[in-house]
């Protein structure tokens, strides 16, 4: 078995921040004046996180029939983890080869009858016991163990002059506790997609983009993928099959990395973004709108860049579930970029999550994760809109400008946005405990100048006596 580090792709960062909480009423407003008053509280130190890319690799004798020769797994910032498959036949020919990214995000009920989604991206622990070359009765499999019982399967066929991605199915333990707090069901539970996808003989399958299946309560990311069954002649093809979405989108180049140093300024801000609709539809109709001009910051390795997100070469998919809802962006540069949404107190609605994986021009792969946020507050049966510009601080490495945004995760009737909460009425909130705290310390004041006045008076009157 051997071992090998690989250097460290980027930096993550989280940088803490002060939040104030206010009471109600008058008990607000008298708050913001003790605030006036106190000196403000020192910053808090930037909460950082380094993630390293590691590669493992392991060498296995081989194995009648199919040996598994060669199997590294590679793991990458924020839980990202390709896999890459070299089986081998009895005479130590490659037979497959496949390499590719993917995650699973699972929704289940719990004991109190409220739902639950999780996120299934740790893949560090995979075996791949069972993948075989195939024989004449059974064709090639693919089969993946991770985490506590998790299991992925897909099979392949061969007819005539092309072979099949012939289906695929993932298990789960929802007994596990850990992973599923508080389920309702218990035991292992399987979804299986029918997948059948041709790809001609002789050819690998390529697909950058992302693709989705989802079934049921599972939905199944796909990315990175670069496959090949059916291998002639022990050597992986060179004439590459893509998939629609490479084949329909414009791939940008990566730039060659220079010795010129790193330049630290900011950039020059681009130009305000183009609004983009998306939606997302369930069985039911349409169950989530969204409208917005989106503008990444990001800064990486000291280098600042500022990109704007085009509608018009962007693709988007999701999912709606009752307490938490999913838009998902992506494109030929843009791995995927969610917006996860989730109710609180059954009442009102908010931007909880934010995960982004896109590919920089120097050819890297910058990624960041943040399930903490409170952004887009709203009550449930409205929209939220805000047209002014806003920025979604997901970490000190990556902010997301929005411009004239318009969002209702939750409760759309008729494939239309319901009344709207204005961001704008937040402003005006907020000055009314302003003002009221103003004009009270303007009393305060005032009350505590009529008892000095008093109070010398007072003892003037006694040095007369």
């Amino acid at each position: 078995m051997t071992r090998a580090e690989a250097p460290c792709p980027g930096v993550c960062s989280t940088c803490g921040r002060w939040s104030a909480l206010l009471l109600p009423g008058f008990q607000q407003a008298f708050s913001l004046v003790l605030l006036l008053l106190l000196p403000p509280p020192p910053p808090l130190p930037p909460r950082r996180r380094l993630l390293c890319g590691i590669m493992v690799c392991f060498r296995f004798s081989p194995v009648p029939g199919s040996g598994l020769v060669l199997l590294c797994l590679v793991l990458g910032a924020v839980s990202s983890y390709a896999l890459e498959l070299n089986l081998t036949d009895s005479g130590k020919a490659t037979c497959l080869y496949a390499k590719w990214q993917m995650n699973f995000t699972i929704r289940y009920e719990t004991t109190s009858k409220s739902y639950k989604t999780v996120t299934v991206s740790d893949l560090s622990t995979a075996t791949y016991n069972g993948s075989a070359c195939g024989e004449d009765q059974n064709g090639p499999k693919i089969a993946v163990q991770f985490g506590s019982g998790f299991s992925w399967v897909v099979n392949f066929t061969k007819e005539g002059s092309t072979y099949s991605i012939d289906g695929i199915s993932f298990s789960y333990n929802i007994s596990d506790n850990t992973t599923f707090p508080d389920a309702k069901d218990k035991g292992i539970l399987t979804v299986y997609d029918p997948v059948r996808f041709r790809i001609p003989l002789n050819n690998i399958f390529r697909c950058n983009s992302l693709s989705t299946l989802e079934k049921d309560d599972v939905v199944q990311y796909y990315w990175d993928v670069h496959l090949q069954a059916f291998v002639q002649n022990g050597t992986v093809s060179t004439k590459e099959f893509l998939c629609e979405k490479d084949r329909t989108s414009t791939t940008v180049a990566p730039v060659t990395p220079t010795t010129t140093p790193a330049s630290t300024t900011t950039p020059i801000p681009k130009e305000k973004p183009e609004v983009g609709s998306y939606s997302v539809n369930n069985g039911n109709g349409t169950c989530l709108l969204a409208t917005m001009g989106l503008q990444l910051n990001i800064t990486d390795e000291k280098v600042a860049s500022i990109i704007n997100i085009n509608p018009n070469t962007t693709d988007f998919t999701g999912n709606c579930h009752p307490q938490s809802a999913l838009l998902r962006l992506n494109s030929s540069n843009v791995k995927f970029l969610d917006f996860v949404f989730a109710v609180k107190n059954e009442n009102r609605f908010y931007l909880k999550e934010v995960n982004m994986s896109m590919y920089l021009v120097n050819g890297s792969v910058f990624s960041i994760a943040n399930n903490n946020l409170s952004y887009w507050d709203a009550p449930l049966g409205s929209s939220y809109m805000c047209n002014k510009e806003q920025t979604v601080s997901v970490s000190g490495a990556f902010q997301i400008n929005t411009f004239d945004l318009r969002v209702q995760p939750f409760n759309v009737m008729e494939g239309k946005y319901s009344t709207a909460q204005d961001c704008s009425a937040d402003d005006d909130n907020f000055l009314v405990p302003i003002a009221v705290g103003a004009a009270l310390a303007g009393v305060l004041i005032l009350v505590l100048l009529a008892y000095f006045i008093g109070l010398k008076r007072h003892h003037a009157g006694y040095e007369q006596f």
